[in-house]
């Protein structure tokens, strides 16, 4: 076995686990890893200015190329700096190895300045949470680590690494990667007891769950539906391109106010979940957002989100790319004629009244677009009309985006990514992150002018990296308008003066434009339609970022 350093041995690691970029933000106790990238050919450095920057762009790089992806912090400000971010990573189930410099062990039971015990902070919102004790114990706690985050469901892992494991110098076996296999099939019996349910329903409804889009089961997804019927909701809090936004099926993102939901599930005999979370919601209300006698198939490959929240008459832990083709069999294979008749009846019937919701939603759009100041809805569909197939938009539109994937063209599995834990501040940094990831495809990142504030430093980092093709189009209110918009929610005194405390970004305004610039990054300010398509068309074309304010309607009624 070869004499080596931790910091030349972790790298190795990192290279045998498939590591191409680490992002980071360093301070001293990760010099030594930062001497070794001195040296390092294989293995690429993304600098961010702010850990939360940091960890959004390593999320958005993991969850655009389901690769693993590494992102080191420093020490336990740095950590906590990230911790927002990290929360979204957890829920959006992110491949993240986060790692963070700790201080030398020999020093750290006096405990020195910044030292905490950072397993135990991380712990709450990882997978799996560890600091390594010895130079030797290295390579199986990166191997592990690199199994663990991408073993189904996966999400992100966790190791503390001392400064003395990164400087020591040991004969060390580095050991090999291991990978857990996704394609987990389906239980034969679940999957039959299914297929009857879905046989016999005469009004079934499917939610798609973030995981179609991860294991690009759209075509599986959509063969049930046509075979069914049924309509296609996305989950309620959904980061992927769950389902084809233009096939005739879909129904766009479910709401997360239970009394609406509760509606459109009584309007249904059977729900099946294809990993969907059942429900995400905002606020409390009295109202139970499904049906006490509402059958439930749901189907995840995480256990803990079968019958989370609701009891699922079949529950199936799988993967859906491998057994929703077996399910379809199983359904095609119990209907009757009778029953197959009634099903494409409900499809052609579905279709109609899917396409007439589209046409409503066009003509509110085109209908908006004469008014002055924007309206964000048409700037949406117009958007949506001028993106070239290939783009890929990022969406932290927040209280703007309502109706965005119907307006898009978002069809492939990698054509869409929106902000799933709800920490704002996620979508301009995790742009940078899938451009990384896909640097031949075009990407439009939507975002809301309060996100954009909490992580404006990846704008450095977007320029640093001359990032081609790569769009930041603020969608600019001037206040935190999904706040005015909950308050509402909770019949509050706010509603009935119209004085919102602590919501609004005007006083002083805010110069996106100037902000961009002081961090290297071109920016126009558009007020029209037009304006704002002809600053897309040119950044597009770029051959290095561009920031777009788009000035909307900043009024607010309440209501």
């Amino acid at each position: 076995m070869p004499r080596i350093a931790g910091k030349r041995a972790f790298l190795e690691l990192l290279r045998q686990e498939g590591v191409e970029l680490i992002f980071g933000n360093p301070g001293t106790t990760e010099l030594p890893l930062m001497d070794a990238l001195a040296v390092e050919e294989g293995i690429g450095y993304v600098l961010g200015l702010q850990e939360a920057a940091v960890l959004a762009m390593a999320d958005g790089y993991a969850q655009a190329s389901g690769r693993l992806a590494v992102v080191n912090l420093h020490v336990a400000p740095g950590l906590g700096n990230a911790m927002g971010m990290l929360y979204d990573a957890k829920k959006a189930g992110s491949p993240l190895l986060v790692t963070a410099g700790q201080h030398d062990q020999s020093f750290t039971f006096s405990e020195p300045l910044l030292w905490d015990e950072l397993p135990r902070l991380a712990e709450p919102l990882v997978k799996w949470s560890a600091e390594v004790r010895r130079l030797q114990d290295l390579p199986r706690a990166v191997h592990r680590a690199a199994k663990t985050a991408l073993a189904p469901p996966t999400g992100p892992v966790f190791l503390s690494l001392p400064g003395d494991i990164l400087t020591a110098e040991a004969e060390i076996d580095l050991g090999r990667p291991s990978r857990i296999a996704p394609a987990i099939r389906g239980d034969a019996d679940a999957i039959e007891e299914a297929a009857a349910l879905l046989a016999a329903a005469e009004r079934p409804v499917l939610i798609a769950g973030d995981i179609v889009a991860q294991r690009r089961a759209h075509a599986e997804l959509a063969a049930l539906a046509e075979l069914l019927g049924a309509p296609v909701w996305a989950e309620g809090v959904p980061n992927t391109a769950s389902f084809p936004a233009s096939n005739p099926l879909f129904r766009g993102a479910m709401t997360r106010s239970q009394p609406v939901i509760r509606g459109i599930l009584e309007q249904h005999d059977l729900l099946f979940s294809v990993g969907g979370d059942l429900f995400t919601l905002s606020l409390p209300h009295a109202t139970e957002p499904v049906p006490p006698d509402l059958p439930i198939i749901h189907l995840d490959t995480d256990p803990w989100e079968i019958g989370k929240n609701f009891a699922a008459s079949v529950a199936i832990l799988a993967d859906p790319k491998a057994s929703l083709p077996e399910l379809a069999a199983a359904t095609r294979r119990r209907m009757s004629p009778a029953q197959q008749e009634a099903a494409a009846a409900r499809l052609a019937a579905t279709r109609r009244a899917i396409a007439a919701e589209r046409e409503a939603l066009m003509a509110k759009a085109r209908a908006e677009a004469a008014l002055h100041p924007l309206r964000p809805l048409p700037l949406l569909h117009a958007v949506g009309a001028a993106l070239p197939p290939e783009a890929i938009i990022v969406d932290e539109t927040i209280s703007s985006g309502a109706g965005l994937r119907q307006l898009l063209k978002s069809d492939d599995p990698k054509s869409f990514y929106g902000l799933r834990g709800g920490g704002i501040g996620w979508g301009l940094p995790a742009a940078i992150g899938v451009k990384l990831a896909e640097p031949r495809r075009p990407v439009v990142a939507l975002i809301g002018d309060g996100s954009a504030l909490y992580t404006c430093q990846a704008l450095w980092t977007a320029a640093r990296q001359r990032l081609a093709g790569l769009v930041f189009l603020i969608l600019d209110n001037g206040a935190y308008r999904i706040l005015k918009q909950r308050t509402n929610a909770l019949q509050a005194l706010a509603a009935q003066t119209d004085r919102y405390v602590g919501m609004d970004l005007t006083d002083p305004a805010i110069d996106f434009p100037g902000l961009a610039r002081s961090f290297g990054i071109a920016a126009e300010r558009a007020a029209t339609i037009e304006k704002a398509l002809a600053a897309l068309r040119r950044g597009l074309a770029a051959s290095a970022p561009l920031l777009i304010d788009v000035v909307l309607d900043g009024s607010f009624k309440p209501v």
